[in-house]
């Protein structure tokens, strides 16, 4: 059986309140060490991980080609370090997601004024970037009502939710119930009513009594992994609650 709250196989109870403090303004604070460089780098692929999909997302509902937002994407995190934006990072806004959009919006505009060729800086990739299959993750939505912020909201608590579901698979890898996670994971996004414990059970060749246990534990974890990866995101324990509604509305949106 996977472990349960009390017997996280990380060794460390809830990460979700106890362990706030490795947030997205630390790896900021790592990334304007001038003095480390090797830390910045891990600092920006960090950041570019979680939010190249939200932001290449808003690009191309600005109109952008997917190539020219591919470009302008990998561009803006190319630069980052480079120019100022650190410069006007305000850790008490609280909200980073904000403080990405408003850098991205900054970037663009000054794109405006120059010539494309040389905006690209020779088509600079420093960072990790995948766009293989980037228009069916990040792509355009049909409704022409939706505005580029919202796109962003919707990628941004879209990858909230991936990242607390990688959090949650590497969990069960490490407890060596990886295989339990994968067939346990569908129920995350099923009703409790929907849930068929007796296929279930048959494929993992135990008992309903036993999966029942195991899809309430893998629930309870999943929500706390989900808490943790908001934690990261903002400045202060008591901005968690309100990012996690925003979250919930987005994708309700």
């Amino acid at each position: 059986m996977p472990a349960s709250h009390s017997e996280n196989p990380r060794q460390g109870g809830s990460p979700t309140v106890a362990r706030f403090g490795e947030t997205h303004w630390s790896v900021i604070r790592s990334a304007m060490n001038k003095q480390r460089p090797g830390d910045a780098a891990d600092a920006l692929e960090s950041l570019c991980r979680v939010y190249w999909p939200p932001l290449y997302a808003y690009v191309r509902r600005l109109g952008e080609s997917p190539h020219d937002a591919q470009d302008l994407t990998q561009e803006f995190f190319a630069r980052f370090l480079d120019k100022d934006y650190l410069a006007v990072v305000d850790e008490a806004k609280g909200r980073f997601r904000s403080f990405m959009l408003a850098a991205l919006k900054h970037f663009l505009a000054n794109e405006r004024d120059k010539q494309r060729a040389q905006k690209r800086g020779g088509g600079r990739s420093f960072v990790p970037i995948d766009f293989h299959n980037a228009e069916s993750h990040c792509g355009f939505e049909p409704a022409q009502n939706v505005t580029p912020e919202v796109i962003f909201q919707r990628r941004w608590a879209s990858a909230m939710l991936a990242q607390a579901l990688a959090r949650l698979r590497g969990e069960y890898a490490a407890a060596g119930k990886e295989a339990w996670f994968e067939q346990l994971k569908q129920t995350l996004t099923e009703g409790r009513g929907t849930i068929a414990y007796a296929a279930l059970a048959a494929r993992l060749e135990t008992s309903e009594a036993a999966v029942k246990m195991a899809v309430h534990r893998l629930r309870q974890r999943y929500r706390e992994a989900i808490r943790c990866e908001i934690a990261a995101t903002v400045a202060h324990p008591s901005q968690i609650e309100d990012e996690l509604r925003e979250v919930l509305r987005a994708l309700g949106g």
